[in-house]
């Protein structure tokens, strides 16, 4: 099965998609993204990820992370 720029699943032939295509614009079918296009799934893991990772490193490698992150943000303001 092809797959779109974003790695969902879609029929290879073009009559395939077409249908495939048509039943989500209707709502036969439900795609299973977010409001931002990324999929569900996807996001449910990626939280899951950035926690276990904060658990794994030691709080100063944190803290040098979290302010290097504060000074990016705040590099251009004034």
């Amino acid at each position: 099965m092809a797959k779109t720029p974003k790695g969902h699943k879609r029929p290879a032939d073009v009559i395939s998609n077409a249908v495939h295509v048509m039943k989500i614009a209707t709502g036969e079918i439900n795609e299973g993204l977010t409001d931002d296009g990324k999929s569900k799934a996807a996001v449910e893991l990626g939280r899951k990820g950035g926690i276990a990772r904060a658990e794994k490193l030691p709080a100063k490698k944190r803290r040098e992370i979290a302010l290097r992150a504060a000074s990016a943000r705040w590099k251009n303001t004034r």
